[in-house]
């Protein structure tokens, strides 16, 4: 009985052995497959499994805390800069369109006065003023010029009876809309005037500017809020005042029509 109990417990001995044998076998075929795997990713994936499995190895804290060998993501730092970069990059663009906006503006602007320009010019010529009236377009605007002899008699500020009818038939050129600003200017040559009514010529040239300007404001289609006068003497000449010619070109009435918009 004895011996037959002995052959009974040899055939059931321990296999606890199997059970890390088997983790060991698990963890190899593991092994293996993520070797496999890792055979078709790029050479910056396989570092970054690489650095994994060294952490494992090196007492890291297990692989669940990267689930998947993909770039870290930005820092706070470069995405702050992508985001300015970005905002520049449209802050210019904004900035183009509204250069291109301002340009079309202005260019529209111009062919305006060309249009208003074109249509003196037909007054000019159908009335045959070409030596008393000149027009010119300007960085300042449309410059209408009228020689003094055409308006006021010698060292009057009177606008003549004879060319009150003009200085209608002007007003009606300026009537536009939306109204633009107009400055009308007085201009004489130097030789120095003074009589019972000035006391020079700076004073001539200011009061030919605003009587002109009132017989041009009889029209009731015009807004004096758009107008202004001025009197510059013989201080602005466009010719030499040391010949008849010269000085006849400086006594003048300018009537400047201003842009709406300026390049």
């Amino acid at each position: 009985m004895r011996r037959r109990k002995k052959k009974h417990d040899d055939e059931h001995m321990d296999e606890s052995w199997l059970i890390p044998y088997a983790d060991l076998l698990t963890l190899l075929l593991a092994l293996f497959i993520v070797l496999y795997a890792s055979s078709s990713v790029d050479a910056q994936k396989f570092k970054e499994l690489s650095q994994v499995f060294s952490e494992i190895f090196t007492g890291g804290t297990g692989m669940m805390e990267y689930p998947s060998p993909v770039a870290p993501q930005q820092s706070s730092d470069q995405e702050e800069k992508q985001a300015a970069s970005s905002g520049k990059e449209e802050e210019k663009e904004k900035e183009l369109s509204k250069e291109e906006l301002d340009k079309q503006a202005f260019l529209k602007d111009q062919e305006e006065l060309k249009e208003i320009q074109k249509k003196i010019n037909e007054y000019i010529k159908t009335n045959n003023l070409e030596v008393q009236f000149i027009t010119k377009l300007t960085d300042e605007g449309l410059l209408l010029t009228i020689r003094d002899n055409v308006l006021f008699d010698s060292g009057s500020a009177t606008v003549q009876g004879s060319d009150l009818s003009v200085a209608g038939e002007l007003s009606e050129l300026l009537v536009m809309n939306p109204p633009r600003n107009i400055i009308i200017s007085g201009h004489t040559d130097n030789v120095p005037i003074k009589n019972a009514e000035f006391d020079s010529n700076w004073e001539l040239s200011v009061m030919r500017a605003v009587n002109f300007m009132k017989i041009i404001l009889d029209n009731p289609a015009l807004d004096p809020q758009w107008f202004s006068a001025k009197g510059f003497g013989e201080f602005e000449p466009i010719a030499d005042n040391g010949t008849a010619e010269g000085r006849g070109q400086n006594r003048r009435v300018e009537v400047l029509i201003l842009p709406r918009v300026t390049e």
